[in-house]
C-alpha cells in the first residue's frame, strides 16, 4: 500500500553544556572547561522512490543527536550528526502550527526544517583579567521542534487516466516494464504505478470511477496525483458500449475535483483495439471524431500503434528538455 500522507514530529538536537574545569598542574593554573557541541539539524532530502514515506508509518517521532557536553583540558563536545530524512520528490511539507509550506521538487534537493541548539560556552571562554578563575559556564540551547504533515503530490511527466479496465497498466508495462498488476476488472487499483521511459516518468493513475471527486473508490486521494503531470494520456476502452460517455465521465470527475485539470494537454487513445474488428474500431473512431476528439486506436500487440505512442513520448521529451 502506498503511503502518500503522514503526520510526524521532529526535534533537532539540543546543544551540549559547557564545562567548568581547572588545570591542576603547577604553573599552569586556570580554567580549561571546553564548550558544548552543537545539536544536530534535521534535513529533508528528495529521492525518486515514491514509497519512501512508508518509513514514517511506524516512526512518528524523530529526534536528532544532541551535542556532547564540553570537558576539561579545553576539550569541546562533539557536534551532533545531522539527521537526513529522505522523502519522495513531489512531497509537500506543511507545519501544522505555523501553516508554513515547503516542497521538495528535485532529486537530491535538501531542506533544513529544524536547526540544532547551540552548544554552551565552557568556563575557559569566560576568563578575563579581572576574573582569572571563572566558575561560569553556559547550558546548551534546546533544539527546535515541529509538527509536520507530509503529503506526496506525485510528479510525473505523463499521467495515464481512464476507467480501471481501460488498459493503462498494460500500456505502462509495455512501455516501461513497470510490472504493475493487470486484470480485466472494473474496480480501482489501490496505488499509482510508475515507470520510466528514457527521461520521462509515466504514472498509471488509479482508475477513476463516477463519484471519485466525492471520495468514492478513494477517488480524491488519487486525483491529487494527477495535479502535477504535464500531459494526460486518456485511455478509452474499445470494448465500451459508449466510449464517448466513458470519456465524458472521466472528464467530469476531473473537472469537479479541479477545473485546472481540464486545461492540461490531453491525448486520447481508443485502447484494446485488437479486441474489435476493423469496422467496429473505425465506427468508434468516427463517433469520437464527431465529438471533436482525435483518438488513436491502440493495442499493445500492434507494433505500428505502439510506435506512434513512442513518437508522441519523444515529442514530450523534447519539450521537457527545451523547458
Amino acid at each position: 500500500m502506498l503511503i502518500d500522507e503522514v503526520k510526524i514530529k521532529i526535534h533537532s538536537g539540543n546543544g551540549g553544556k559547557g564545562a567548568v574545569a581547572f588545570n591542576k598542574n603547577m604553573m599552569t593554573l586556570g580554567p580549561t572547561g571546553g564548550s558544548g557541541g552543537k545539536g544536530a539539524d534535521i534535513y529533508f532530502e528528495g529521492v525518486p522512490d515514491i514509497g519512501r514515506l512508508d518509513r514514517f508509518r511506524y516512526e512518528k517521532s524523530l529526534e536528532a543527536e544532541n551535542g556532547e557536553d564540553g570537558r576539561s583540558q579545553f576539550r569541546d563536545g562533539r557536534d551532533g550528526k545531522d539527521l537526513i530524512l529522505q522523502v519522495p520528490v513531489g512531497t509537500e511539507i506543511r507545519d501544522l502550527q505555523t501553516k508554513e509550506v515547503w516542497e521538495i521538487t528535485r532529486i537530491g534537493e535538501r531542506l533544513m526544517l529544524v536547526k540544532g541548539g547551540r552548544g554552551g560556552k565552557g568556563n575557559f571562554l569566560f576568563r578575563s583579567s579581572k576574573n582569572t578563575s571563572p566558575r561560569e559556564s553556559q547550558p546548551g540551547l534546546p533544539g527546535e521542534k515541529r509538527k509536520l504533515f507530509l503529503e506526496l503530490k506525485l510528479i510525473a511527466d505523463v499521467g495515464l487516466i481512464g476507467f480501471p479496465n481501460a488498459g493503462k497498466s498494460s500500456l505502462l508495462n509495455a512501455l516501461t516494464n513497470a510490472k504493475s498488476k493487470v486484470a480485466n476488472y472494473a474496480f480501482t487499483t489501490l496505488e499509482p504505478n510508475l515507470g520510466a521511459w528514457h527521461d520521462l516518468i509515466l504514472a498509471d493513475i488509479p482508475g477513476l470511477i463516477e463519484g471519485a471527486h466525492e471520495g468514492r473508490g478513494l477517488g480524491t486521494k488519487f486525483l491529487r496525483h494527477i495535479e502535477r503531470t504535464s500531459v494526460l494520456f486518456h485511455l478509452v476502452s474499445s470494448e465500451s458500449e459508449n466510449p464517448f460517455e466513458d470519456y465524458k465521465t472521466i472528464r467530469r470527475e476531473l473537472g469537479k475535483y479541479s477545473p485546472e485539470l481540464l486545461k492540461k494537454k490531453e491525448l486520447v487513445f481508443l485502447s484494446k483495439s485488437d479486441e474489435k474488428t476493423e469496422k467496429e474500431i473505425e465506427r468508434a473512431v468516427n463517433m469520437l471524431r464527431k465529438k471533436k476528439l482525435s483518438p488513436l486506436p491502440l493495442s499493445i500487440l500492434d507494433e505500428a500503434s505502439m510506435k506512434k505512442v513512442e513518437r508522441m513520448l519523444n515529442e514530450i521529451q523534447k519539450e521537457k528538455q527545451i523547458s
